[in-house]
């Protein structure tokens, strides 16, 4: 899935285009808006973007759990191997279990209070009460939805496109850099 992003100045084209994708088949779950006014976006029954959009929640959470399975890999399976304590191999998984949700739990603390690094860039926009407009789409279908989008609605500025899936490993500009 490759997700679309679009700048719109006004909510009353956001019902616009909202009613147009659903038209074409895109869900509330493949569509998504952030904005300054929630209330607008509520008052028009607009799919409003969700905590996961919004925050760096799932990424963080993902790096946590890949740190509990290092913590796991380098110092639960030798402990279990070579340790000599003895314990039965239930309390080794028990252990490498715990670190990896751990992991991810104290990972989810650091992600709830980052803005998503994909709509970081639109910070300044949505804070000047612009709406950012994510719309979800099957790679085979991307330029059809682009000429779709420029032809039935050019108020929409495309911004931009990327994946739909969270990269654990991608900077906070969104790409992966082997060296700092």
């Amino acid at each position: 899935m490759k997700r679309l992003f679009y700048l719109v100045d006004s909510i009353d084209s956001l019902d616009e285009i909202s009613e147009d994708l659903h038209e074409r088949g895109i869900t509330d779950w493949r569509f998504h808006i952030v904005s300054k006014d929630e209330a607008g976006l509520y008052a028009h029954r607009l799919h409003s973007a969700s905590v996961l959009d919004r925050t760096d929640l799932p990424r963080f959470v993902e790096r946590g759990m890949i740190i509990g399975a290092l913590f796991t890999l380098f110092f639960v399976v030798p402990l279990a191997t070579w340790g000599g304590l003895g314990w039965p191999l239930a309390a080794y998984v028990a252990m490498g279990a715990f670190a990896i949700i751990a992991g991810g739990w104290l990972g989810g603390f650091g992600g709830i209070g980052t803005e998503n690094y994909r709509i970081r860039k639109y910070h300044g926009d949505i804070e000047a009460g612009r709406h950012l407009v994510m719309v979800d789409v099957p790679r085979p279908d991307l330029e059809e939805m682009k000429r779709l989008m420029a032809r039935n609605h050019p108020e929409a500025e495309l911004q931009g496109e990327g994946s739909s899936f969270n990269n654990p490993f991608a900077a906070g500009d969104g790409r992966v850099h082997v060296v700092h």
